[in-house]
């Protein structure tokens, strides 16, 4: 279960790949979506993600009861009205892509209908990324599924035959997906994440699979590492205090740059099942105990408790052998101090 996206391999014997989400966090300045590729990529992310739509390509403009947003972040405010805030022009996604090349870091982008699938692919992005919302959309995971490029789909919301229709729907493209864990709330809690699902993910559907997290901090993302997610999609922004629709629940640039470093060293401790002395330890061996002389002994005196000790250094015998010396003789002058070693026992 390995894929690559623009030539950097994915999976579990692979670092995880950091995706940092900018979102709305542009907050509609084509200056500032700029900075924030400069900042994913002096973060250390791998990729950096933006949203292709438009408010017409999303929903309608109409203030029915239907259309409007109740409870959380944005509430009261019609779909309409924070798309046309948060949306990112598709007049600044040339300059996006090719300052993103620039600095040396992966672009790609979630298409929200057909015609932003084109537009994406005609741009040259290296793969797709399908958002919680659209998991259900199952005509545009086929159409996305055609162009035969890396798939990323995030799950939130999906129950399990979602999931499974999803999927299917991938077709022969299903070696080149992954399928990202992620509750869809904003912020969401940690208690609510479930990261022992990821494994279930894995074994059931045969693919690498990775988190989208909304919670606050890097906790989670980092202890999802360990049940082995492959890919992480964390939203990030400049500074919380510039507000917009997803900053609340958006790392600034330090904690991203934590993320990718944390994350890294998270996969780079789970190595492999390993029962032999690892790194260090070897050095180490020596401070462990043995056997040693506590007293001066004479040639042919007998050994008993009064006169060796289970102690550290480790040079002389094993601990395990204190009791299967005793009542032996020394076959020459020991001093206390010296190991007890088979050689001069008789």
């Amino acid at each position: 279960m390995t894929l690559e996206i623009a030539g950097r391999k994915i999976g579990k014997d692979y670092p995880p790949y950091i995706i940092a989400e900018i979102s709305a966090n542009h907050n509609g300045n084509i200056d500032k979506a700029l900075k924030l590729i400069e900042i994913a990529k002096n973060s250390g992310a791998d990729a950096v993600k933006i949203q292709t739509y438009t408010p017409d390509t999303m929903t309608l403009d109409v203030d029915k009861e239907d259309f409007k947003i109740k409870g959380g972040l944005w509430d009261g405010r019609t779909l309409y009205d924070l798309y046309q805030e948060a949306h990112t022009p598709w007049d600044w996604h040339k300059k996006l892509f090719d300052f993103a090349k620039e600095v040396g870091i992966t672009l790609f982008s979630s298409p929200f209908d057909e015609s932003a699938v084109d537009f994406l692919d005609d741009l040259g992005a290296p793969a797709f990324k399908v958002a919680s919302f659209e998991a259900v959309d199952i005509p545009l995971i086929q159409y996305i599924a055609k162009k035969k490029k890396p798939m990323i789909i995030s799950t939130g919301m999906a129950d399990f035959d979602e999931i499974k229709e999803a999927v299917e729907a991938v077709g022969e493209n299903k070696d080149n997906i992954v399928l990202l864990h992620c509750v869809s709330a904003y912020p969401a809690k940690a208690e609510n994440y479930n990261l022992k699902t990821l494994c279930d993910l894995s074994d059931k559907f045969n693919v690498s699979v990775g988190l989208s997290d909304h919670t606050l901090g890097i906790t989670t993302s980092v202890a999802s590492v360990a049940l082995g997610a492959c890919v992480i999609e964390k939203h990030f922004i400049e500074s919380r205090s510039d507000k917009g629709p997803d900053s609340e629940f958006s790392l600034e640039p330090h904690e991203l740059k934590s993320l990718c470093q944390e994350s890294k060293i998270a996969w780079q401790s789970i190595g492999e099942i390993n029962y032999k002395k690892k790194g260090q330890e070897n050095q180490n061996a020596v401070f462990r105990r043995s056997i040693y002389f506590s007293k001066d002994l004479k040639k042919g005196e007998l050994i008993d408790e009064s006169n060796v000790k289970r102690i550290r250094p480790g040079f002389g015998l094993a601990p395990k052998h204190f009791y299967e010396i005793m009542g032996k003789k020394v076959l020459k002058n020991v001093e206390a101090g010296d190991p007890v070693s088979w050689e001069i026992l008789n």
